[in-house]
């Protein structure tokens, strides 16, 4: 079976492992401190914060940004649920605008229509690892006063003009899944150049509790704290992040050059000025295809190739989103384009060979 993700995990990451477990210091500690630096200095931003999840980089970096209560929060429907969620476990509202069908990103000329008075931030998804419409997106937060929250989960190492995913906002939250272009288990980071939307993250990862003083609550906070043993992980992942991310932009490159003239298959586009890292390789099949989306992965899954859909159904059609007053037809882009996307491998691991077994495949169906 060719795998739809893999981490990759070597001897210098077990090395890194058992010297933690050996220095007695598992939970956050100096080795935290330390991928807090190379992060940091890897995204170009002045601080960087260590999270246990990407769920909990957005929490923290919603709460560290002023969101509260009945605030709304523009964001995108086609995304993994922890996006939307942040925002509601801040009280806030998610207010989705529909996306574009080439990039699957926010699409900035929805935007203005949705703004209202209780607006206080945007928050872009850096969706399969290319970097939202920035200079779109950034300019109507000016013109309006919002703060941008970066959600660069699936983005690490992604460029726009030359500058990295997580630096274009206020804030920029990563995830360390282990599907993730790297890994530390179960992990995030949130970076920003603002010293004190740094020091509000680790108070709120904290239980509220600055670290430079024990037992002084300054405001309710969460154990969102990261361990040593995942930053081990993390800095050893880290050294190897270009080549992980080449590797990506390789079978990327591969698999468009060969499927990108089937009639009823749509590849992804690269935009200029764009670093695409690949996070997922996702194609979209339309009617024009000989089978339907299923069916084709049903076909490739008897082949042994993995594959996934990301995202079956947008956000604002799940039950408790709906709550919020939302129905089916609001964003007939991101309903479309969850019928047609499909990921295929296309992670490190994945050999020469195994993309041309892909293509091979699709091309006999």
């Amino acid at each position: 079976m060719i795998k739809i993700a893999q981490p990759i995990i070597k001897e210098e990451e077990i090395r890194a492992v058992e010297k933690v477990l050996k220095s007695g210091i598992i939970t956050q500690g100096p080795m935290v401190v330390e991928f807090e630096k190379w992060f940091a200095n890897f995204c170009g931003t002045k601080y960087a914060v260590a999270v246990n999840s990407g769920t909990a980089a957005l929490h923290c970096a919603l709460y560290a940004t002023g969101i509260k209560e009945r605030d709304e929060i523009i964001t995108t429907p086609f995304t993994f649920a922890a996006t939307a969620n942040s925002i509601i476990m801040q009280r806030a509202k998610p207010v989705f605008v529909d996306i574009l069908p080439d990039t699957f990103n926010i699409d900035p000329t929805k935007i203005e229509e949705k703004i209202t008075q209780k607006t206080k931030a945007i928050l872009p998804v850096d969706l399969y690892g290319q970097i939202y419409e920035v200079e779109a997106v950034n300019k109507i937060a000016k013109k309006y006063k919002l703060k941008i929250i970066e959600d660069a989960c699936q983005a690490h190492g992604a460029e726009f003009n030359h500058r990295k995913a997580g630096a274009f906002g206020e804030m920029g939250c990563f995830s360390f899944y282990a599907t993730k272009n790297m890994t530390t288990c179960e992990g995030g980071m949130i970076v920003t150049n603002s010293g004190r939307y740094a020091e509000l993250a680790r108070r709120f990862r904290h239980h509220g509790q600055s670290e430079k003083t024990h037992y002084q609550y300054f405001d309710l906070g969460f154990n969102y704290r990261m361990t040593d043993i995942a930053a081990a992980i993390g800095i050893e992942q880290l050294k190897r992040i270009d080549d992980f991310n080449k590797k990506r932009m390789r079978n990327a490159q591969m698999l468009t050059e060969r499927l990108k003239n089937i009639k009823g298959l749509i590849t992804p586009i690269i935009k200029k000025n764009y670093k695409h890292v690949f996070h997922q390789y996702t194609i979209r099949v339309t009617n024009e295809f000989k089978i339907t989306r299923d069916e084709l992965s049903q076909c490739l899954k008897e082949k042994g190739i993995g594959n996934s859909i990301f995202y079956p159904k947008p956000l604002h059609l799940y039950p408790y989103f709906r709550k919020l007053g939302y129905k089916k037809g609001d964003f007939p882009i991101s309903e479309k384009i969850s019928k047609e996307v499909l990921s295929l491998p296309v992670h490190p691991l994945v050999s020469e060979e195994d993309i041309k077994f892909i293509i091979k495949t699709i091309k006999e169906i």
